[in-house]
């Protein structure tokens, strides 16, 4: 895996996590593909606009964190253009029970720049 772009991608974990705690829109208009969808832990699926919308109401969990990172990367050698990462959450919710969850993001390079195009959520 070329070692820019696993820099870029753990970067942009850490930013998609930081702005889903932070409620920052403004950030994910930065991150997000015009055509991102994301399934929701409740099963919905949102799309971008959908997904900033609700990016915009107050965070009812605290203490994001995401553990056991896994990126991977797809393309011809040399020109990998998707990423898929995998990775566990854990957080508290308003009333201070410990939860953990997961996720799986996809990313797609456009123009030299990576954006994520999916997501998919699930909380326990």
């Amino acid at each position: 895996m070329p070692q820019a772009d696993l820099e870029a991608l753990e970067q942009l974990n850490r930013d998609y996590i930081a702005a889903v705690q932070n409620c920052d829109v403004g950030r994910f208009g930065e991150i997000l593909a015009d055509e991102f969808y994301c399934s929701n832990p409740d099963g919905s699926l949102v799309d971008r606009k959908g997904f900033l919308e609700q990016t915009a109401r107050p965070a009812t969990i605290s203490g994001l964190e995401a553990k056991d990172v896994m990126i991977r990367l797809f393309g011809p050698r040399g020109h990998e253009n998707i990423a898929i990462i995998h990775a566990r959450t854990v957080y508290k919710t308003a009333d201070g029970a410990a939860k953990s969850g997961r996720y799986t993001d996809v990313w797609a390079r456009r123009n030299g720049s990576w954006l994520a195009v999916s997501a998919h959520v699930t909380r326990g």
